[in-house]
């Protein structure tokens, strides 16, 4: 379990629209995500991918993506 001290904001849209889009995954495994992410304050990349839903190319492709956004 990863557990933050510092609590997460609840996903972007535009994060979750990148991962329906680009990464290709589902409505159910992103609504698991987001709901085990805002439970476990930890953010959602890291959620997916402990749970399988992101093997460790994508998580990497999706935080590559994340810090091009700020």
């Amino acid at each position: 379990m990863v557990i933050t001290t510092t609590p997460q904001p609840v996903p972007a849209s535009a994060l979750v629209d990148y991962l329906r889009r680009d990464i290709g995954l589902s409505e159910d495994a992103l609504a698991l995500g987001v709901r085990q992410a805002i439970q476990e304050q930890a953010p959602l990349p890291v959620t997916l991918w402990r749970f399988g839903l992101l093997n460790l190319g994508q998580l990497d492709q999706v935080l590559d993506w994340q810090d091009g956004q700020s």
